[in-house]
């Protein structure tokens, strides 16, 4: 370990492989200074059409133990790098979200999205191997 204060983002995909009892993942967890999700993976998780009255009580107190960051439209540089990343790699905009969130926040980002793997800037904790 270099010394460097471990920090991770976590992806829609992360957040319900924790949900539901990923072991392994959670472990991997434990060792973090800061972990968060972005306002988008939030989004995504509770506008989920099957999701039970169960699974959203059970995010709602997930999120509580988690950093749940925001979209400002005075963080310009922010902004920039969310339209940079969505523009270079042809992403989804909830992914470009969520990517450029990981790199304003120096997260390791935690997916299980192979899509985001192209960006080189980007630190990535790939859970699903």
């Amino acid at each position: 370990m270099n010394g460097k204060p471990i920090r991770y983002l976590l992806d829609t995909n992360a957040v319900v492989a924790l949900l539901q009892g990923h072991t392994g993942l959670a472990q991997q967890l434990l060792d973090a200074e800061w972990v968060g999700i972005s306002i988008i993976t939030q989004l995504e998780f509770l506008a989920f059409p099957a999701l039970s009255t169960s699974d959203a009580e059970h995010f709602q107190h997930f999120a509580q133990r988690v950093n749940v960051i925001g979209l400002t439209p005075y963080a310009a540089t922010y902004l920039q790098t969310i339209v940079r990343i969505r523009q270079q790699y042809r992403l989804k905009l909830p992914d470009a979200i969520i990517a450029a969130t990981a790199l304003e926040y120096a997260a390791t980002l935690v997916t299980a999205d192979q899509q985001l793997h192209v960006i080189p800037e980007l630190g990535i904790l790939d859970f699903s191997q």
